[in-house]
């Protein structure tokens, strides 16, 4: 990868992974490799995650109840693991893009203050 594509690449904030992984699972089940390229293209590439945080991701959605796994055959006919959003894991994206929201509001009442009229 070429370094100056790289540094235009978008670090993630903590917590905003499992949000992301949530939005793409409301379009329906998908196996990881396709979450990681679904994420990639609806960011036009400024985002890529990487396999060594996707998985821990997924895992920690799946204990939490918010994804629910079953192994079944890929478009390539291999065995992958397919993840779900549940009903859980819908309240929960609901509640995580109210969270994102407030805090794009807050950070752009810093970024571009108001002036008082005074």
């Amino acid at each position: 990868m070429e370094p100056r594509r790289y540094q235009t690449r978008l670090e993630l904030l903590q917590g905003t992974l499992d949000m992301l992984i949530l939005q793409t699972l409301q379009w329906g089940p998908q196996h990881g490799y396709a979450i990681s390229q679904n994420l990639r293209a609806q960011s036009k590439d400024a985002l890529q995650v990487e396999t060594g945080s996707l998985y821990p991701a997924l895992h920690r959605l799946e204990d939490q109840g918010w994804v629910k796994a079953a192994w079944a055959q890929s478009e390539a006919n291999q065995r992958v693991k397919f993840y779900r959003l549940t009903p859980r894991g819908k309240q929960q994206l609901l509640r995580e893009r109210d969270k994102w929201s407030q805090l794009v509001s807050v950070i752009g009442g810093i970024l571009a203050p108001r002036r008082a009229k005074g």
